[in-house]
């Protein structure tokens, strides 16, 4: 999926239509030595808390592509990051 930021903004292209998020963090991995972005549609889940989704990408191509996690050792390591900022923003 590509996207580009814009003012703490990514608009994303899905299924044909352009979405915008709000960026809510990025951060980058020495472990995996890769770039993640934390980013939510402000839709509301059945548990009444924001949506929150992150992705990798690279920041140093020309075209910006999100990347599914998928390593179960790269979602371990985000729900930390998850946790932490939640933490951080009660």
């Amino acid at each position: 999926m590509e996207f580009d930021f814009e003012n703490d903004k990514i608009q994303l292209e899905k299924d044909g239509k352009t979405v915008e998020c709000d960026i809510l963090f990025t951060f980058d991995s020495e472990d995996t030595m890769k770039s993640y972005v934390g980013y939510t549609d402000n839709s509301v889940a059945s548990n009444g808390r924001k949506n929150i989704y992150v992705s990798s990408f690279d920041p140093f191509k020309s075209k910006l592509v999100l990347e599914d996690i998928k390593d179960e050792k790269e979602l371990e390591m985000i729900g930390e990051v998850l946790t932490q900022f939640d933490d951080d923003n009660k």
